[in-house]
């Protein structure tokens, strides 16, 4: 499982798919999203504003697992 980290509270799903270099742009998000099915804790979940936490974990279809984490 990979992990992701981030500084601040919370990060939006779209904004992990860029950090965990899934997509490279913001901008591919919505499209992405609408394509590739994502489990956030075991619930399938589309929302591009979704906020995830440290300790989420995400399940990405043809791409892996990850966990979000605060150093």
């Amino acid at each position: 499982m990979g992990e992701v980290s981030i500084k601040t509270d919370y990060i939006t799903l779209g904004q992990f798919l860029k950090l965990a270099e899934v997509i490279d742009t913001g901008g591919m998000a919505k499209a992405f999203l609408a394509e590739v099915p994502i489990q956030i804790n075991g619930e399938l979940d589309n929302r591009r504003g979704r906020k995830l936490y440290p300790g989420d974990e995400v399940a990405i279809e043809g791409f892996g697992r990850y966990q979000v984490v605060r150093p």
